[in-house]
């Protein structure tokens, strides 16, 4: 019997429950007994599992930022073939064969593929930075899948995972449980952690943010008080679920940038119970709890960050999460649409629902635009202009799913995203057509 269980989702043929917290200390088994009392490595587990200790970060880590967990599992993970390459040219690791690019970036959604694809077959890097053997940087790839990953599993030693599906639901197997993920939610899956992305309900994509950096952690919030942005209680940890099967699973893993391939003889989702905070999560981005102008002008868009990988305390993050979630408008004697702006930190963009308030049209849910360190942005011409003489009752933003990834350092872009034939080349030509109104008004 699974345990803490606080929520449960159903399904066509399971039903999921999950825990609450970011960051929690957690336990759960699948099965009653599964888990020791008052230790972790007792000469004999229980049930006859093995005991293992996974650690997500360094053991001396202050003990706020300490992941690790136990797991107790039918076999342990040294139960594994011999690695050999594995060729997957479209996913790809920075650094990138493009130097940064100055000027705007745009595309329009990424196309859906007709033969049978998986998860991993369908991921495409868009851009990234840094690179994962010296533990900086971040990477953003888009995916699309019409198939399970039947009999193959993945692990990625390079990065922390965040997954979001724009079309299509997901089931997440995880070693330490299931999540079911659905467009608006986002998962958050832990350096090293072995998984499957199974389909839900029909074909999905989305996007893959791989996180080099420091793991990710809520921003303080300072005065803005005790809670708020995104709350760690809305933040849900699958309870232990587990497959005993035997036969044939290839191993997929990730290290410094090379994909590798192992033969299993079993599933490695056999952890029966486990208890500690290295955990996956996924988080509903319409409770993200917005804070906002009341009055006049805008805050910075810092203010709409809900997982943040921290860097400089004044360059900025190595890579923060934001969500502009739907949302309430009612400055006063302002222009309220983002304004134009350029920043010492790199924006990536995308819509999951909805559209952009910044965008008039050319820019449905699935488009991506990409601007570089102190690369202007800004309304275009039609959203410009349309604000200037909007009436300002107040209004709400309702259907808008908008979220971005911004980092100090600059993006590199992949190639076969600039080459690729959904780039919009001529997106700069949204911003054609501004007059100059100096000294009339």
């Amino acid at each position: 019997m699974a345990m803490a269980l606080a929520k449960t989702e159903s399904c066509s043929d399971i039903v999921l429950e999950y825990q609450k917290g970011f960051g929690n200390e957690f336990a759960s088994e699948a099965l009653a007994g599964a888990l020791p009392v008052g230790q972790n490595s007792p000469q004999k587990s229980p049930l006859g599992l093995f005991s293992e200790l996974v650690s997500g970060t360094a053991f001396s880590a202050p003990r706020s930022l300490n992941r690790r967990s136990y797991l107790f599992r039918i076999r342990p993970s040294v139960s594994q073939g011999v690695f050999g390459p594995l060729d997957n040219r479209n996913f790809l690791t920075p650094p990138l064969d493009i130097e940064p690019y100055p000027g705007p970036l745009r595309w329009a959604p990424f196309a859906m593929p007709e033969a049978p694809t998986d998860f991993i077959q369908g991921i495409l890097t868009i851009c990234g930075n840094g690179s994962p053997k010296d533990h900086v940087g971040m990477a953003v790839h888009s995916f699309a899948a019409n198939r399970s990953m039947d009999a193959r599993a993945f692990s990625n030693a390079d990065a922390e995972c965040l997954i979001l599906p724009q079309i299509g639901g997901l089931r997440l197997v995880t070693e330490i449980g299931i999540l079911h993920v659905r467009p608006g939610e986002v998962a958050l899956v832990p350096k090293g952690m072995k998984f499957r992305v199974d389909l839900l309900d029909g074909p999905i994509r989305g996007f893959l943010c791989e996180n080099y950096g420091h793991p990710f952690v809520l921003p303080d919030l300072g005065l803005i008080g005790s809670h708020g942005l995104a709350n760690a209680i809305d933040f849900e940890v699958p309870v232990a679920a587990y497959e005993d099967k035997e036969g044939p699973v290839e191993l997929v893993h990730k290290l410094a940038g090379s994909l590798w391939s192992a033969e299993l003889d079993h599933s490695p989702f056999d952890v029966v119970a486990w208890r500690g905070n290295w955990t996956p999560s996924k988080f509903d981005m319409r409770r993200f709890m917005v804070m906002g102008a009341l009055n006049f002008d805008h805050p910075d868009p810092s203010i709409f960050c809900a997982l943040s990988s921290p860097s400089s305390s004044v360059s900025g993050g190595n890579l923060d999460f934001m969500v502009l979630p739907p949302r309430w408008m009612v400055a006063e004697h302002t222009f309220r649409p983002p304004g134009f702006h350029r920043n010492c930190v790199a924006e990536f963009l995308s819509v999951i629902q909805g559209s952009h308030e910044a965008r008039s049209s050319s820019f449905p849910p699935g488009s991506v635009s990409v601007h570089n360190s102190w690369t202007p942005h800004g309304p275009d011409f039609a959203t410009y202009e349309a604000a200037r003489e909007a009436d300002l009752a107040p209004v709400k933003i309702e259907d808008a799913l908008v979220f971005m990834f911004e980092t100090r350092f600059p993006l590199e872009v992949a190639s076969q995203a600039l080459e690729g034939k959904n780039r919009q080349r001529e997106g700069h030509r949204g911003w054609e057509g501004f007059r100059k109104r100096f000294p009339e008004g």
